[in-house]
């Protein structure tokens, strides 16, 4: 089975260009806000914690994008993450903007490393975040994994991961799978 983080999001006018439509390099800011938010729903400590006080970076090290359609001022979309693949040092993430009514607006994979903020170099990913990230593989992933965690081994927050039902502007309601 298929796991993702999801979040709704609104387009802001902070977001646009003058032409009424998102400024790419917005997107960036809108997906590492979400690595921020997923970080906080599966790490003790979330992110600050990650990051402030255990001194352990994630630096991007390869960064693909993909811009399929617009998205406007106003639009609600979601913000979608999935773990494509983890390695000993570094993992992929797939990083999704999806419109109401499913349709693809942009697509980013992101490779990131763990380091040392101490030393600046790469260090083997932490287990915690380890165990954390194989919960999140999608599911021909963790048949080649090794060992697949407990979910009770994952401290996460009920909305990101579980279905979510939204209504679009028309009143009509949309069941989204997130698990």
């Amino acid at each position: 089975m298929k796991r993702s983080f999801s979040l709704p999001y609104k387009i802001r006018f902070s977001d646009c260009d003058p032409a009424g439509i998102v400024f790419y390099p917005q997107y960036f800011v809108m997906f590492n806000d979400l690595l921020e938010a997923w970080v906080d729903s599966i790490l003790e400590g979330g992110f600050a914690g990650y990051i402030g006080r255990a001194k352990f970076g994630m630096p991007i090290v390869h960064l693909e994008a993909d811009f399929t359609a617009v998205s406007q001022m106003g639009d609600d979309v979601y913000l979608e993450l999935e773990v494509v693949r983890l390695g000993t040092k570094s993992f992929t993430l797939e990083y999704r903007c999806i419109g109401q009514n499913g349709d693809p607006r942009m697509k980013v994979q992101q490779t990131l490393v763990t380091t040392s903020l101490e030393t600046h170099c790469s260090i083997p990913i932490p287990e915690e975040l380890n165990v954390a990230i194989q919960y999140f593989l999608n599911a021909s992933a963790q048949e080649r994994s090794s060992e697949s965690p407990s979910p009770q081994a994952i401290s996460t927050q009920e909305p990101t991961t579980t279905n979510e039902l939204s209504s679009s502007n028309e009143g009509t309601q949309k069941q989204r799978s997130t698990l």
